[in-house]
This record gives C-alpha cells, sequence and structure tokens, in this order.
C-alpha cells in the first residue's frame, strides 16, 4: 500500500479514503456534483428539498430531496474569489471580473453598455504606494543596493534592506486608509476636470459624468496599490457621449493634478509612540490612454481587462501573507510566516489598540487593508451581482421550460446548511475533475484562437 501511494504522490491515509470513495455506490452522483462545482476546493453542503407543483391541479411536476444523494447532501461551489483557497471559484470570479471590466471599454449589448464607449476617453493609470524604506528590488539597469542581482523568484524581493529602519507601522497605516485615500482623489478629479472646463461643480454634473472601476494590488513590499480604468461620459452616463473638451489629454492632465493636490492626502493623528503621519500616493504615477486596438505604443482594452482581471483573485497571500484572519500571533510562528509580512502583521496587533476604530487586528491578515479588491463608479458598467443573476437565470430557465408555463407553476423549497468541504480522498479525486475541466478549457481556447487565425 505505501509503494502505491507514493507512486501516486498520496499518503497513505488519503489513498485509502480515495478507493473509500471511488468504491462507493453513490461516487457516480458525488463525482457528478462536483463536475457541476467545477471541482471546487471547499463545496457548501446543503440538504433539504424543493417541489413544483401545477397551481391550477395541484399536480406534483417535480420532487427533489437531498435524501437520496451521497451522504444526504447536495454540494454547491463556495464561490470564494481567492485563488490560494478555492481556483475553480476564483477562476469564475476573475472571469465576471474581466467581462465587467472589459464592458466599461468596449460595450456590451447584454449588460446594456452601449458600443459608444469606445470613443470615450479612457485610461489606465496605476496609483502607487509611497516609500516606507529601501527594499530589495530588480532595476531595469544594475543590481540592487545590496549589491546582488536578484532573480525573478528571490523571495527576497520586497524585503526591506534595513528591518530596524523600515517603517512596517507606515506600511499598515497607508494599507489600512487607501480607500479613503482614493475616495479624496475622486473628489479632487471631479474639480480639476471643472477647473479646466471652466465650470463650477453643479455645472459640471450637467454636462459630464466620471466613471471608473479599479482593483487592488498588493506589491511584493506589502503595500496597496490600486489600478484602475477611468472613463469620462455624458451627463447620463456611457449611454451619452461626453462634450468635445472632454479630452484625453484633459483627462490625463487632471488625473497628475488631482494626485499632486494637498487636498488628496490623509492625515493619521499621532497615538502611543507613533508620529503624526500625512499619507499621499507614492510618485510613481502610471496614466497610459487605452486603444481599441493595439498600435504598439498604447494597451488595448483586452489588454486591460485581463490585467485588472488577474489581481482580482489575490490579495496578501502573494506576499507571503495569510490568506485567512488569525487568531493570535503563534499562527504566525506555526505557519512559518517570512520575516517581512510577518513583521507587518505582527505592526497590524500592535498599533491596534492605539487606532481602536480601525480594526487592524480583524485585518492583520490583509496587512491592514481593509477594502473591498474589485470596485467600481455606479454607471462604469454591470455589477458583479448581475452576473450571477445571469447564470441563476440561465439555470432557472433551463429548469423551468422542462416544466411548462412558468406562470402556473408553483416552487416551494427548504435547504439548510450542512457543512463544507472535502475528505482528503475526496479534495484529491476533486483537483483531478478540476484540472480535467481546465484542460478542456484551454483546448477549446486554443482551437478557437486556431479558428480565427484560419479566418484572417
Amino acid at each position: 500500500m505505501t509503494n502505491t501511494a507514493t507512486a501516486a504522490g498520496l499518503d497513505p491515509a488519503t489513498l485509502d479514503d480515495v478507493l473509500r470513495v471511488a468504491g462507493s455506490p453513490g461516487f457516480d452522483r458525488w463525482k457528478d456534483q462536483v463536475h457541476r462545482t467545477g471541482g471546487c476546493s471547499d463545496p457548501i453542503h446543503l440538504t433539504g428539498w424543493t417541489l413544483a407543483k401545477d397551481r391550477t391541479t395541484g399536480e406534483t411536476l417535480r420532487r427533489y430531496s437531498t435524501e437520496h444523494e451521497p451522504d444526504g447532501r447536495l454540494r454547491v461551489a463556495c464561490g470564494n474569489r481567492r485563488a490560494s483557497r478555492c481556483p475553480t471559484c476564483a477562476y469564475t470570479y476573475a472571469g465576471d471580473t474581466y467581462h465587467l471590466i472589459r464592458a466599461g471599454l468596449a460595450g456590451d449589448e447584454f449588460k446594456d453598455i452601449p458600443a459608444t464607449v469606445r470613443d470615450h476617453p479612457r485610461v489606465f493609470a496605476t496609483f502607487t504606494a509611497p516609500s516606507f524604506g529601501p527594499v530589495h528590488n530588480r532595476p531595469d539597469r544594475g543590481v540592487c543596493r545590496c549589491g546582488t542581482r536578484h532573480p525573478e523568484d528571490d523571495p527576497a524581493l520586497g524585503t526591506a534592506l534595513d528591518p530596524a529602519t523600515y517603517d512596517y507601522a507606515g506600511t499598515v497605516l497607508f494599507n489600512n486608509h487607501a480607500g479613503q485615500l482614493w475616495q479624496r482623489f475622486t473628489t479632487r478629479l471631479r474639480r480639476e476636470i471643472a477647473a479646466r472646463a471652466g465650470l463650477t461643480q453643479r455645472e459640471l454634473k450637467d454636462v459630464l459624468r466620471l466613471s471608473y472601476g479599479k482593483v487592488a494590488e498588493f506589491q511584493k513590499r506589502g503595500a496597496i496599490h490600486f489600478h484602475a480604468v477611468i472613463r469620462l461620459d455624458g451627463p447620463d452616463g456611457p449611454d451619452t457621449a461626453p462634450p468635445s473638451w472632454a479630452t484625453v489629454q484633459l483627462l490625463d492632465d487632471s488625473i497628475r493634478a488631482a494626485v499632486a493636490h494637498s487636498y488628496t492626502s490623509i492625515t493619521v493623528p499621532a497615538a502611543g509612540d507613533q508620529p503624526c503621519r500625512p499619507f499621499r500616493w507614492g510618485t510613481q504615477l502610471d496614466i497610459r490612454p487605452v486603444k481599441a486596438f493595439g498600435d504598439g505604443s498604447d494597451i488595448t482594452e483586452q489588454a486591460v481587462a485581463s490585467y485588472v482581471a488577474k489581481y482580482a483573485t489575490k490579495a496578501a497571500e502573494s506576499t507571503g501573507s495569510l490568506d485567512r484572519r488569525i487568531g493570535n500571533r503563534e499562527v504566525l510562528t506555526l505557519l512559518d510566516v517570512p520575516d517581512h509580512p510577518r513583521r507587518l502583521i505582527e505592526a497590524c496587533l500592535d498599533l491596534d489598540p492605539l487606532y481602536p476604530d480601525r480594526n487592524l487586528a480583524a485585518w492583520a491578515h490583509m496587512l491592514g487593508f481593509r477594502g473591498h479588491f474589485s470596485t467600481k463608479s455606479r454607471r462604469y458598467s454591470t455589477t458583479l451581482g448581475a452576473l450571477r443573476q445571469i447564470r441563476a437565470d440561465y439555470r432557472a430557465a433551463q429548469e423551468n421550460n422542462a416544466l411548462g408555463d412558468p406562470d402556473t407553476v408553483l416552487v416551494l423549497t427548504s435547504w439548510q446548511y450542512a457543512g463544507h468541504g472535502h475528505t482528503p480522498g475526496e479534495s484529491a479525486l476533486a483537483a483531478t475533475i478540476a484540472r480535467d475541466i481546465q484542460l478542456n478549457r484551454q483546448t477549446a481556447r486554443e482551437a478557437l484562437a486556431d479558428l480565427e487565425g484560419e479566418r484572417s
């Protein structure tokens, strides 16, 4: 048994559980359930029933109960956006984010965004954090300050050159206030646009609307920065064209002025042994026009949407931190968290009693950041909830079509939460199912790319 388990890459206990699951009478149905979740690594277990009846005759059209399912449970996808927790559900989340961002750039008739948004001024901007001390890096030319040319996968990248003098407290406080800093930026940006147009802010609302979609990313040093698509619309949003004076250059100039203005700052008061800290965006501000098609100089709608979606499923765990909340400091030692992120997490715990309203201890696993990773203005595009509802409505329509006229059908349901996750053997089998689904998707994408190449 030991040799077989080793050959399969599984420990003996896990292999025994794989054989138990595969040999159980309900294995085919279990496999079907897991396949429907996409191979979710931590499915939600439900127990309950659903009943469909004809409203007029009272005839039972369909009855489903989990009592006949494997272990008496129905497994549904967990929906977690973090790739470190569930790659399958993160793939779906990234796909939704891609379509949300791209719809705001190229339009989408199914999402009520006209294709004319391609003619609106649009830029892709990256807002970085200020410096909190020198860190190991890979400059385009030369070597790191430590005298080494670090390889791309060097774990030292992003860590402090001198941990004794690095401002760990400043880093997590900046992360904690980044959402407010963004809010102040957008407020100032509207003022800068109005000033360049010779209008008051009230007059600006009658002719122009500012729309954006953004995603947060942790740099290797543990500081947050934002990638944002910023677009200028007419007064009614994407359905209307902005005034002729609203150009890409005006938007670029306004963004730079808003970032540089003193209003776009946050002051964290002194507390205990911590000094008063004013926070602003870092000096590395990157603004690039978004083009419908590539011309070698600017980024395209496709590239922007793909770039944003890539970061939608990542969080602080990309810096070596944890991907869930921590209960105590001992966890950092038990999980062998690297020194740099460990110091940032400890800074959150140390600062929590000094700034009790900031909930730093609760967000220590996020290095203090407490905002949403993917946000947008109201009229930028569709919503993630709307995209999920489209899938739910599609599945419901499939079921209703099988039952007949939905207006004459009464559906009753009762569901209860019954746990989550897999046994070790189930987890190994689910991972195999997920890999098969991923391979099928990759094969389909390659076939579609070949077909499009032949047509062109």
